[in-house]
Order: C-alpha cells, then structure tokens, then sequence
C-alpha cells in the first residue's frame, strides 16, 4: 500500500507542476484533464502526508523512549505515543477506503425510472409519492430534475415516469435505489379501511455520453406518433411523440413530454444510451454474480429492496436492516441519512473484500 501511495504522490507532483506552468494553459483541453486528476488525487495525498508525519512522530517518541527520562517525561512521551498510533490506525482506514476502486459512474447525472408494479392504481399512486420524493431530495441537494416522458393515470399517479437529475455526485448518491419498493398503507380509493400491499419498481441509470456507449445511426429504427394523455393542443395531433428501438439489443425508448419532436428525439437518445448501457452492464454483473462485491447492489431491479409501511410510520431498508420511523419526513425528500447508511454499508463490505 505505501509503494502505491508513494507512487501517486509523485504523480501528483509531477501534476501539480504541469498544471502550474503558464505555457499548459495554451493546451487547455490537457490543463483540464491535468486539473482533474489533480483535484481527485489531493484528498488520498493529504492523508498520505498527514500519514508519514505521524509514523515519523512515532519514530521519534520510541527514540526518546529510549533515552533515560525521568518519571514524568516518560509518561509524556508514551502518552504521545500511543495517541500518535491510535491516529496511524485511522489514517491507515482512510487510506484504505481512499485506495479503493472509484464508480467510474459516480459523478455522472443520472435518468431515474419509476413504474408501478402489483397493486394496479394504488402502485401507480405511490409512483408518484417516490417521483415527488426523489424530486425533493434533488431540491435539497440543488439539483436539477428534468421530466423526460410519463404515463400519468387518471388519478393522479404514473403507470410509468422517467426524469433525469443532474448535479454533483448525482449517482454516487442515488446508485442504491434500484430495486423493488413495496408500500403497504389504506389506499384513498379503499372504503373499508383495509391494509394494502402494491410494488413500484425503481430505476437508476447512470447519465453516459456518446463517448461512453457507441451506437450506429444505421442501428436505430426511429418512429414518431401521436402523443397521447395532458398536454396542450398538441397532443393528438401531431406526431410530436418519437420511440426508438436500438435493433441490436432490441433496447427501446420514448419520450412525449415535449412538445417538439426534435427535443423529444434528443431526451429519447439520452435514456436510450442509458438503457443500452444498463443492458451491457448486467450482462457483466450477472458473469461475475458470484463475486459480487456488495450486498446493497446497485442494478437488480427484481430485487426488494425496501418496504414503507404507513400504519407504523416506518421505512426499512431490508439490504441492511435499516429501519427509521420517520416516514413522513423520508416522503418529503429526506433521504440523507438512508442514503448515508447504504453508502457506509457499501464501502465498508468493499473494504473487507480488499483486505
């Protein structure tokens, strides 16, 4: 691990001259690049210099401890001893934790999917519940939800509705919500008061650019229609509404929202390169599905990950056997500390992987 360390602190330095050359700036394509590797390596070299000073710190108490000192000198100089070791064992971690494999997806923005599963209008209801909660956790956060398509029911709930979110960290944040929801509550259309049980099926894509996933103009179908459901004069009148299949993988994708049909081919092409990679990318974790390097997992969409229970007023996330009893506040968007113990749940199975 410190051959590794050392190694990148002197590729940081070497960074750190490039980028402070004012002849780099003539290149400023390069100078960014340089720029970002630099800022990623600056948190896992600080812990490394923080590091060193504090082996060196030990090195220098154990050879004052080996000096004569009288009573009271000796039990300062072993007291900062074993404060300078405890301090190494946590830098130590860190430094672990840092060395770890980064999500190349983690800084990306992401396209969330949300469809109602079992439970028919109260899935779809609820739906919207996890549309409005997302939403307001990206409010939280300042970032920036943008409708992409939907199929909105009667009753005010999605059959289906896809959005994107951009902002820092977007998907290092929200990679853990794929999965399964399952809510258990007394609809609004039941009349006897009686427990309900429906699904909603979540989905996190990581937001990728052409650079990212390669697709063929002559591998596409493209197809416009007339959009259908709210949405102005627009609607059912012009073929406003754009689908594409991708024929090699069969991946398909639409959107309608938009009232024009280029804008509604552009979001069409961002959820299709999402879902194309999405594709690709369970055909890699299902090769490797028995090293799976988590138990929260970021991809299974079959899986059950969470159940909110009204009555009790209570959310548990059965990955980790997290439950808080703050349903209402986890519904309005407050979804930090859920998140946080996924994230540390995440990191600290990769860190016993690694040992």
């Amino acid at each position: 691990m410190l051959e590794k360390l050392q190694t990148l602190e002197e590729r940081y330095n070497h960074l750190e001259r490039l980028i402070s050359d004012p002849d780099a700036m003539k290149d400023m394509a390069t100078w960014q690049k340089n720029s970002r590797t630099h800022s990623k390596l600056t948190e896992i070299i600080t812990t490394f210099r923080e590091y060193k000073v504090c082996q060196k710190t030990i090195e220098d108490t154990l050879e004052l401890l080996g000096e004569k000192l009288d009573d009271e000198m000796h039990e300062l100089a072993q007291s900062e001893l074993n404060e300078a070791k405890e301090v190494k064992e946590q830098l130590e971690a860190k430094l672990r934790f840092l060395l770890l494999p980064k999500d190349p997806f983690d800084d990306k923005d992401v396209i969330m999917e949300i469809r109602g599963g079992a439970g028919g209008d109260e899935a779809a209801l609820f739906a919207g519940d996890l549309f409005r909660m997302y939403s307001r956790y990206a409010e939280s956060q300042r970032w920036r939800v943008e409708m992409m398509d939907s199929n909105p029911t009667d009753l005010g709930g999605f059959k289906e509705v896809v959005f994107s979110i951009a902002g820092a960290g977007a998907y290092s944040r929200l990679k853990f919500e794929s999965g399964v929801h399952r809510v258990q509550r007394v609809p609004d259309t039941e009349s006897s008061g009686r427990i309900h049980t429906s699904t909603v099926t979540v989905a996190v894509l990581p937001e990728v650019e052409d650079v990212d996933v390669q697709i063929n103009a002559n591998d596409l179908r493209i197809d416009t229609y007339c959009a259908s459901g709210a949405g102005g004069q627009h609607v059912n009148k012009t073929e406003s509404a754009v689908r594409i299949t991708h024929l090699p993988t069969g991946v398909v994708a639409q959107c309608q929202d938009e009232k024009s049909q280029l804008k509604n081919k552009e979001q069409c092409m961002r959820v299709l390169r999402a879902r194309v990679l999405e594709m690709a990318e369970e055909e890699q974790r299902a090769e490797t599905a028995q090293n799976r390097k988590s138990q929260v997992g970021t991809g299974d969409r079959s899986e059950r990950i969470r159940t909110y229970n009204f009555p009790q007023g209570r959310m548990t996330d059965h990955r980790i056997g997290l439950t808080l009893h703050k349903l209402d506040f986890i519904m309005n968007g407050d979804l930090t500390e859920m998140i946080d113990a996924l994230t540390a749940a995440d990191q600290s199975e990769r860190l016993k992987q690694s040992e």
